[in-house]
């Protein structure tokens, strides 16, 4: 969904069948969301077979686009948007509720009710772009999660009152975050200890084939570095526990009008695209759908906010990228693991 995504996996030879420390690694990879998606596992001890898992890792996806897809035209969320009858399935209500959650504690920053703010930015599901003052300010009116309830009931009712026109919803915040969860607690369900879901984002759990934690590349977020690990900025480290990673930035979804660069990041609070020195967030968290969320937000909001963010968050640790002086310089929270 998201267009910049960021995360490079350095990874050595796998160990696809027994022998390393007896372990059982398999990928399950295929294509998902406009790109391609890579699962790492470590089958010892999971009774599942290898090809069951690849179906059902399969099925999950399809399930997700099916129901959140803004660009699937078929799905619960498309249908929701134009208006039509829709009983939200589980995992649609599910992720309302965390979206709803995510709105309350970014006081605003992260507001998945405010899809055509991206739209008429040329960011969302359709390809429109600089919108006028007026325009903004209309859509506005429109948007917001204040507008909806805060819990999404089983036949799909966002508001109280019918007469009034209905937010669009867009997921992409948090969608991708979402999905590599999801994974994860399938892979969970079955046994699995050691794991690195790729979808975009980063869900991540145990130790790799080499017996070793987990180490993802940050790129260095400068316009033009459209290939994933082509230069990096940075390695963080895992510790061996249950981390989503997540990097948000603006270098490879923008465009340039009459000499100035508007980014994808869209404040929904003002309905224009940010305008500030931080160039990247990459936010650790329990979850992957957190950490979506908080790069999201650190993006919105800017460097200062982020940074005091992060320290007041034991769950968050963060590592921004940011212009000084026409300079790239970065800052990291003490509990991120950053390879020197």
């Amino acid at each position: 969904m998201k267009a910049f995504f960021h995360i490079s996996l350095l990874l050595g030879l796998l160990c696809l069948a027994a022998g390393c420390r007896q372990d059982r690694y398999i990928v399950a990879s295929g294509y998902a969301q406009g790109g391609v998606y890579a699962v790492k596992m470590n089958l010892k001890g999971v009774k599942e077979r290898p090809d069951v898992i690849r179906a059902r890792i399969d099925s999950l996806l399809v399930e997700i686009d099916n129901t959140l897809s803004g660009y699937n035209k078929a799905s619960q969320l498309s249908r929701l948007n134009r208006g039509e009858e829709v009983h939200p399935n589980a995992m649609f209500r599910d992720i309302y509720a965390r979206s709803r959650r995510i709105w309350e504690e970014t006081d605003g920053a992260v507001d998945v009710a405010a899809a055509p703010l991206f739209d008429a930015w040329g960011f969302g599901f359709t390809r429109d772009s600089f919108p006028d003052d007026d325009a903004v300010r209309a859509l506005l009116a429109t948007c917001g999660m204040k507008r909806l309830k805060a819990e999404l009931p089983e036949d799909g009712s966002l508001t109280d009152d019918p007469s009034l026109p209905l937010p669009k919803l867009n997921f992409n915040a948090i969608a991708q975050g979402y999905s590599c969860d999801v994974i994860a607690r399938y892979l969970y369900s079955i046994g699995v200890k050691d794991m690195l879901v790729d979808i975009g984002e980063i869900y991540c759990d145990g130790v790799n084939p080499e017996g070793k934690p987990w180490r993802l590349g940050v790129d260095r977020p400068e316009d033009g570095n459209n290939t994933p690990g082509a230069s990096l900025q940075g390695i963080w480290t895992s510790d061996g526990g249950p981390h989503g990673v997540v990097t948000s930035g603006n270098y490879r979804k923008f465009y340039v009008r009459d000499g100035r660069k508007f980014a994808h990041t869209i404040d929904p609070r003002t309905g224009y695209p940010v305008s500030h020195n931080l160039l990247s967030a990459t936010i650790v968290a329990p979850d992957a759908t957190t950490a979506d969320a908080y790069a999201t937000d650190c993006m919105v909001i800017g460097l200062d906010a982020a940074r005091e963010l992060i320290e007041s968050r034991p769950d968050l640790e963060g590592y921004l990228i940011f212009d000084q002086d026409g300079q790239m310089s970065t800052w990291h929270s003490s509990g991120f693991q950053l390879e020197k």
